[in-house]
């Protein structure tokens, strides 16, 4: 029937009452299978995150030019890389926190506008200094894309295949990754690594505009907001897929995971901590940071490394992309199992493959397939397993506060970030080996899956 949804969200408040329809809209998700309009901002959000992850890749290749054309030392590009890591980190620990009183569509559009213009600045840029100032502001921009794409795919997904769904457009940042690496490799010998950035802002801002035109806010996010029964009305229509609702309904709708730590604390980081989350929080923290710190090491100082280490520039592209494409099949991969099987069979033993893998890449001497192998291990290990984090990181937390904690996440996240790439500077500018790089990175996977251990306790204990 054309109305059948509502026998999964229907309640009669009272008997001696006047009937009253109310729409859980969890429930209403859940129960429906996930249509075009899902599908729609499914894609639309992928497309955002495709920025952030060309963002990352692609000033890996845009290093070496820097260190050749602006004549700077090696060691310098540890500042470059972290200027826009600290930029993200601020973005993630703000913006997550105004997108959940303001709402996820607004603060999404206007960093994807930011992004662009940033981008499109940084091309024009003189010097070291004034790279590093663009650098901040293009992170800030860039760091508020992935957790509110993320609350958002979360709240539009049903239960059964949230961590699927959240996943698959994950596969945007390490898109976007590969593309920048790809587009940088075309670029730089045709037109400057000036061009690359040029690229980048012209795309966001394409993306940009779309997202303005077509993305709806998150219904969920309307509801614990108290907007207009009428604006709510026209999307749960759209998710039901009819084209209204039934002659005479005056629903009430809710959301059930409205706990008392999402009531009237929307946007407040002391949410995170209620009801025994505290722990589940702070493991979630270090997860993101030992994680992200191994993620933007390798991302920024692979190509570098492989290319001193002798090896062609074709050869650092190819390792650089085989990291991203690693990291896509790795989070399709993990998504489908991760709904089978749940999240700790399928990151912890990922991430002692990860400790494996990069260890082996720095070895000396190690044949060009083997090290190929390794860079693809590890990206699917690493790369594809923090969208994997990202996903834990949302079903850990109700509607009014899942920005917030995906955010913060990513933002101390970010953290590990900063840091990576500049203790990798600093190893290099002492003149260790690169051998001793890989293997600081291999025993931080180490940490993070002991990290993923004690989450599985903690994690019960906040969800109940």
């Amino acid at each position: 029937m054309r109305f059948a949804f509502f026998r999964h969200a229907i309640m009669i408040i009272a008997p001696d009452e006047t009937p009253s329809l109310v729409i859980d809209i969890p429930t209403l998700i859940d129960t429906r299978p996930v249509g075009r309009f899902q599908f729609g901002i499914f894609l639309l959000a992928g497309a955002s995150l495709i920025v952030d992850g060309f963002d990352v890749q692609s000033m890996g290749f845009v290093a070496p030019e820097l260190v050749r054309g602006w004549g700077i030392e090696r060691g310098a590009l540890g500042s470059v890389f972290s200027a826009s890591l600290i930029g993200m980190m601020i973005g993630s620990l703000v913006f997550s926190v105004v997108a959940d009183r303001v709402g996820r569509r607004p603060v999404l559009v206007l960093a994807m506008l930011l992004a662009g213009v940033s981008m499109l600045v940084t091309s024009d840029v003189a010097n070291l200094s004034q790279l590093l100032v663009m650098r901040v502001l293009n992170g800030a921009a860039v760091g508020a894309i992935m957790g509110n794409a993320m609350a958002l795919v979360s709240e539009y997904s049903p239960a059964r295949q949230r961590a699927t769904a959240m996943m698959l457009v994950s596969c945007g940042f390490t898109a976007g990754a590969m593309c920048g690496g790809m587009i940088a490799g075309w670029l730089i010998p045709v037109a400057g690594w000036r061009a690359v950035f040029v690229a980048g802002g012209l795309v966001s801002l394409a993306i940009g505009m779309l997202m303005a035109l077509w993305l709806p806010e998150s219904v969920q996010w309307l509801v614990l907001r108290g907007a207009r029964r009428e604006r709510v009305a026209r999307i749960v229509a759209r998710i039901a897929r009819c084209s209204s609702l039934p002659t005479g309904a005056a629903p009430r709708y809710t959301v059930r995971d409205a706990s008392r730590r999402a009531e009237g604390s929307a946007g407040t980081v002391a949410a995170l901590f209620r009801d025994g989350c505290g722990r589940a929080t702070l493991l979630l923290w270090a997860l993101n940071f030992t994680n992200l710190l191994n993620l933007f090491l390798l991302a920024n100082w692979l190509p570098t490394i492989v290319t001193n280490l002798g090896h062609t520039r074709n050869v650092a592209i190819t390792i650089g992309t085989l990291l991203q494409v690693g990291g896509t099949l790795g989070t399709i991969g993990m998504g489908f199992l991760i709904d089978r099987v749940g999240y700790p069979r399928v990151l912890l033993p990922g991430f002692v493959a990860a400790a494996v893998a990069v260890a082996v890449l720095g070895q000396p001497g190690l044949p060009l397939p083997a090290l190929f192998a390794a860079a693809l291990v590890g990206g699917i290990c690493i790369v594809g397993g923090q969208p994997a984090i990202n996903a834990l990181t949302a079903s850990a937390y109700p509607a009014g506060i899942r920005a917030t904690g995906i955010g913060w996440g990513l933002g101390i996240g970010r953290a590990g970030s900063i840091l990576g790439p500049m203790v990798a500077g600093q190893i290099a500018m002492l003149g260790a080996s690169d051998r001793t790089i890989f293997v600081a990175s291999a025993l931080v996977a180490l940490a993070s899956g002991t990290m993923m251990l004690a989450l599985a306790k903690s994690l019960r204990a906040c969800t109940q």
